[in-house]
């Protein structure tokens, strides 16, 4: 994956309906100590009038722009979170690597992250996550031509496989002996299958599930293995900031509460499934 100075890092305004699009040189930002912001309904935000998300794009059907718009399962989210706090959301698009360290929320860069984050051991000694809010599981996708029908068809038939850096589909690719290729984005590991440098990939069955709704790809691609490694998604807040945490884990309870989670889910995900959107341990 790129570091960050070898990209730009791109601010985009967004609500679930609208968002748009301004282009900045990374590190620009007048908020980067965070002394700056203000204070609404108990919760320092890094910039008044705004809630500053971190994410990665693209990653349908969690956050993708489609015309200037940023959109998307975590983006509506989110949104909710900014409404209790009577702000607008702001996404910035930075390195996934990054999401790790916690280093855009420890400069005040920004006040959360939403990247279709797993909640791991690793990552919670740089950053405080919310509730989790989604239990994903890892698809194995293959090209209906390369003969692969499992995840052990790929090494057994000499096939390459293919994950997006820095992931924890990777991780799992790596931890079961194989050395996948990786890719920066969910958009690259795709374009990695078609045209055939990689003949099987590894990558969430949320996002497999958005790609095969187009035509095209399901015809040329189909799953082969779901793999139940037990992942969990969370949004991450610079640690020790309880107040922005509780203020995103008082939205999603709510919004299972009131059934707008579950509208939400349908709308970006797929029929509702509740033992994923309620994983063991919230």
């Amino acid at each position: 994956m790129k570091t960050l100075s070898g990209r730009r890092t791109r601010f985009l305004a967004a609500t679930t309906a609208t968002a748009g699009l301004v282009l900045v040189a990374a590190g620009c930002s007048s908020n980067g100590g965070g002394s700056g912001g203000a204070t609404v309904k108990g919760v320092h935000v890094v910039k008044a009038g705004q809630l500053t998300t971190c994410t990665h794009l693209p990653y349908p059907p969690f956050q993708s722009e489609v015309g200037g718009k940023v959109q998307g399962f975590d983006v509506a989210l989110i949104d909710l979170v900014a409404k209790n706090l009577g702000v607008k959301q702001q996404i910035v698009d930075t390195p996934f690597e990054n999401f790790k360290t916690g280093a855009f929320l420890n400069s005040g860069q920004c006040d959360l992250a939403a990247a279709g984050m797993t909640i791991t051991p690793e990552r919670k000694k740089n950053v405080d996550f919310s509730d989790p809010y989604f239990e994903a599981t890892q698809a194995v996708l293959v090209d209906k031509s390369s003969g692969v029908n499992s995840l052990a068809d790929v090494k057994a038939k000499g096939k390459k496989l293919g994950a997006q850096a820095q992931t924890t589909g990777e991780d799992y690719a790596k931890s079961k002996g194989y050395d996948p290729v990786s890719f920066e984005s969910s958009d690259a590991v795709l374009n990695g299958l078609r045209t055939g440098q990689v003949q099987a990939v590894v990558i969430d069955y949320p996002v497999v599930q958005g790609w095969l709704k187009d035509k095209a790809n399901a015809a040329k691609f189909k799953v082969v293995d779901n793999l139940k490694t037990g992942e969990q998604y969370g949004f991450t807040v610079k640690k020790g900031n309880a107040a922005l945490r509780e203020a995103i884990n008082k939205a999603l309870k709510d919004a299972k509460a009131d059934g707008t989670y579950k509208k939400i889910y349908e709308q970006w995900i797929g029929p509702y499934n509740a033992s994923v959107a309620s994983p063991a341990g919230s």
